[in-house]
């Protein structure tokens, strides 16, 4: 049985991380699926989903590292005028951040209850807002 569940979340920073743990295990419960995986995927190319710990002094971290590699003031080629788009763009590190955190993670289930470590939270991050962003949640088993 496969069960997809979409979340919207308005976010309200140019970058921000957002825990969605809570979401994402409502989601399995709500599933009722006892053994099989849960995937969560943001449908933006300027969020990310990252799983790590949830603490403000490592998100702190995590996003002053992203900063570094990623630059505001760095020079970008996707920083132009695009004409498909009929404006100029002003995101390349929210692209540059997404790519560096990647889309998705994937959690096996088991017993209904998703297998993570103590530490291990999920995280949507947003690199280009403040936004309505599309979260998509999809719980494979039976």
């Amino acid at each position: 049985m496969t069960v997809l569940t979409s979340a919207t979340v308005l976010t309200k920073q140019y970058n921000q991380f957002i825990n969605i743990t809570g979401l994402v295990e409502q989601a399995v419960r709500d599933s009722g699926i006892q053994n099989g995986m849960v995937n969560v995927i943001t449908k933006h190319t300027t969020t990310g989903i990252m799983v790590n710990e949830s603490l403000e002094c490592l998100e702190s971290d995590i996003a002053d590292f992203l900063s570094r590699m990623a630059p505001e003031d760095g020079a970008y080629a996707h920083a132009r005028m695009l004409r498909d788009y009929g404006s100029t763009a002003g995101n390349p590190t929210g692209h540059l951040k997404a790519h560096i955190t990647g889309n998705h993670c994937h959690f096996l289930i088991d017993g209904g209850c998703m297998l993570k470590g103590g530490a291990q939270e999920v995280y949507f991050c947003e690199f280009d807002g403040p936004a309505k962003r599309t979260i998509l949640i999809q719980v494979i088993g039976e």
